[in-house]
């Protein structure tokens, strides 16, 4: 299945146990392969930032890898 970035921003991120992290903002690309290695997802309020790899802007970034579903919402395997 492919789809563009575009379509995927604002979508809500949760984990694969139920999780709500927030919604995704944008994505961070490796400019010499073109693939995407991070996505960067505006947390919720109640969301404990010292369990995640915080950016400047404060937005959590998941490794694109742990990306698992795409349909209403984005669901993230970030694993133990």
């Amino acid at each position: 299945m492919r789809k563009f970035l575009t379509e995927l921003q604002g979508k809500t991120v949760m984990t694969n146990d139920g999780r709500m992290l927030g919604t995704i903002d944008n994505f961070v690309l490796d400019t010499i392969t073109g693939s995407i290695v991070h996505v960067l997802v505006t947390p919720k309020e109640d969301i404990e930032l010292h369990d995640f790899h915080i950016d400047v802007s404060g937005r959590l970034m998941l490794p694109f890898k742990s990306m698992r579903s795409v349909k209403d919402v984005v669901v993230m395997d970030l694993g133990p």
